[in-house]
């Protein structure tokens, strides 16, 4: 993966493009926000035109709270992997769709863990109270979107399931974003749970279904060994 001076969108667009032609690399990593600003601000959109242009999806992955949100998190120790992560991570996607980014860049794919940081099983409600807010016209920040929010986890998102090995889980996020969009991740080292994958090769899961979760989707996203 393309690691990004993201603090430099421009500098960050052209290290797509270096990791792209000159290291025949094809995808990137960002850990969420930087200092405490989301890539929804239009400031960083250079390198969603850059991943666009060179089909490099971008995977989001978690950072540590920003300081004006981890006080609360942290006082009870649900700051880190339990919670916190997954609470910021989510967050940052979030923004992402509700900002129009997947308007502006369709082509744009990006790739969420930890089970899709909890939105796939949001979806009906995020649908629901997007429309009802943009109707209310309340917030500056929230404008009519092309499609609804889980339009874009489904054509938008690959998910792994890094750190959930839970079969039903995984077979719902299934069912919300495809059987193509879900793969196989371990959470290592900081979840490190060798019988997770006989556990999962278990699952009640057709064949075909299983090779795409465990190996082909993960090949295509990232480009990665023959198909």
């Amino acid at each position: 993966m393309i690691s990004l001076p993201v603090q430099d969108p421009q500098a960050a667009a052209q290290e797509i493009e270096r990791g792209v032609t000159k290291l025949g690399m094809h995808s990137v990593v960002i850990n969420s926000h930087t200092h405490g600003e989301y890539l929804s601000d239009p400031k960083f959109w250079d390198i969603f035109s850059a991943a666009e242009q060179h089909g490099t999806p971008i995977y989001l992955h978690p950072n540590s709270l920003p300081r004006n949100m981890i006080e609360p998190f942290q006082e009870c120790g649900l700051d880190g992997a339990i919670y916190g992560f997954g609470v910021e991570t989510g967050l940052h996607a979030l923004r992402i769709i509700t900002a129009g980014v997947f308007d502006r860049f369709p082509k744009l794919q990006m790739i969420i863990g930890h089970m899709g940081e909890a939105l796939p099983f949001w979806s009906y409600r995020l649908d629901y109270m997007h429309q009802a807010t943009v109707r209310s016209q309340r917030y500056e920040s929230i404008k009519p979107l092309k499609k609804k929010p889980s339009d874009y986890l489904r054509e938008n998102f690959y998910i792994t399931n890094s750190g959930v090995a839970w079969e039903p889980a995984i077979k719902f996020t299934q069912s919300v974003v495809g059987t193509d969009r879900v793969l196989y991740a371990m959470d290592y080292p900081y979840q490190y749970a060798v019988q997770e994958v006989a556990l999962l090769d278990r699952m009640d899961m057709s064949e075909e279904d299983k090779k795409k979760f465990f190996q082909t989707n993960a090949q295509k996203v990232f480009g990665i060994g023959a198909l």
